[in-house]
C-alpha cells in the first residue's frame, strides 16, 4: 500500500545564479502532482536597500510561482525570539511588499518560514511567536495560503501548540540522530499529528534514501531528505532525484 502523499519542503539556500537552480524546475515539471513548498533566502532573510532588489533573485522567483503545484515562501530568523521582534516583523513586510511591486511582476511569497523557533514555554515566547504568526496571517502582501511554519528542530512543548503555527519542523538533524531512542521518545511527544509536522533529514546513506522517506511520509507531511552531511541546503546532492521520486511515489515501490 502506498504511504500518504507528502509535500516537499525544501530549504532553497542556493544563490540563483543562472542554471542553478534547473535541478529543482526539472523536477517540479517532471512530477506536476507533487507539490513543492519552496523556502527562499535571499540574504538572511528578505534582503534591503541597496542589496534588494536582487537581478538574480527577481528573476527566477517569479518562475518558481508560475507552477501551480509551488508554493515559495520567505525565511526569516527569530533567534530563538532573542531577535528584536520589530525587525521580525519588518522583514515580513518586506517579503510582503514584494506583491506590489509593479517592476516585477510574478514576485511574492505566500507564506514565512520562521527559524530557530524555541521548543520550551514561556509566556513571553508564546506571545512572541502568536504575534510574528499573526501578522503574517493579517497582511495582504503576503499571498495565497499565508502558510506559517516554525522551526525548533524538535519537539515542542504542547503549550506552544496552542494554538500552533501551520506546520512546525519536529526534526532537523542528522539521520542517525533521528533514531536514536532518545529522539525517538521525546519525538512522541510532539502535540502534532501528521498534518502539521514537517521533518528535514540529512546524512542519510543514499542505498536507504527511497525506503526512509517512504517510511516518513506515513509520519509527516512536509519532508526533506538529504543524503549531504554538510551545507546541505546550498546545494543539489546526487540523492535529490532519489528523494522526488520517493516523494512522488504513488505505489509505495519503486
Amino acid at each position: 500500500m502506498a504511504p500518504p502523499a507528502s509535500k516537499v519542503l525544501l530549504p532553497l539556500y542556493i544563490y540563483p545564479d543562472p542554471g542553478k537552480w534547473d535541478p529543482l524546475f526539472k523536477a517540479i515539471e517532471y512530477y506536476p502532482s507533487l507539490d513543492f513548498i519552496i523556502i527562499v533566502n535571499p540574504n538572511s532573510g528578505p534582503g534591503s536597500d541597496p542589496w534588494w532588489p536582487n537581478a538574480d533573485y527577481v528573476r527566477e522567483i517569479p518562475k518558481l510561482n508560475a507552477f501551480p503545484n509551488v508554493l515559495t515562501i520567505g525565511y526569516v530568523a527569530t533567534t530563538y525570539c532573542k531577535r528584536n521582534i520589530e525587525h521580525v516583523l519588518q522583514d515580513i513586510e518586506k517579503y510582503a511588499a514584494w506583491a506590489s511591486d509593479e517592476r516585477f511582476p510574478g514576485l511574492g511569497v505566500s507564506g514565512i518560514f520562521f527559524d530557530e523557533t524555541p521548543n520550551l514555554h514561556t509566556q513571553d515566547v508564546k506571545s512572541y511567536l502568536d504575534a510574528v504568526s499573526t501578522k503574517v496571517k493579517e497582511t495582504q502582501g503576503i499571498l495565497d495560503k499565508r502558510l506559517v511554519i516554525h522551526n525548533p528542530g524538535t519537539t515542542v512543548q504542547r503549550a506552544l501548540a496552542e494554538p500552533g503555527p501551520d506546520v512546525t519542523t519536529s526534526a532537523e538533524v542528522a539521520y542517525r540522530d533521528f533514531m536514536s531512542k532518545e529522539f525517538q521518545d521525546w519525538l512522541a511527544l510532539s502535540p502534532y499529528g501528521r498534518e502539521q509536522t514537517s521533518y528535514m533529514i540529512h546524512s542519510i546513506g543514499d542505498e536507504d534514501l527511497e525506503k526512509v522517506v517512504l517510511s516518513m511520509r506515513e509520519r509527516a507531511r512536509y519532508l526533506f531528505v538529504t543524503d549531504l552531511k554538510v551545507d546541505f541546503y546550498h546545494n543539489f546532492s546526487t540523492s535529490w532525484d532519489t528523494f522526488v521520486a520517493a516523494m512522488a511515489s504513488v505505489s509505495g515501490a519503486m
